[in-house]
């Protein structure tokens, strides 16, 4: 949801402050300012019900530890045997 129509409907969800109206009706001005939107933004969505979506690395050069444990243990076994 990128458009700004959920600034609007925040406003109604909830008292905010002068300063946090004058944020969420003009947007952010600063880094800071922009980190307090991104919350309350988080916050809209929770109280929506919006979930994103996993972000979880899948197939791409990851392994566990155990995986890792078991190579080195095999390296160590073949170097033994040498």
């Amino acid at each position: 949801m990128k458009d700004k129509s959920w600034r609007k409907e925040y406003l109604g969800m909830k008292v905010h402050s002068q300063k946090t109206r004058k944020l969420l009706e003009n947007g952010p001005k600063s880094l800071s300012q922009s980190w307090y939107l991104q919350s309350m933004y988080n916050d809209w969505k929770s109280k929506k019900g919006y979930k994103d979506p996993d972000t979880e690395n899948k197939g791409q050069c990851q392994s566990s530890f155990k995986e890792f444990e078991s190579i080195i243990s095999q390296s160590t076994k073949n170097q033994k045997e040498d």
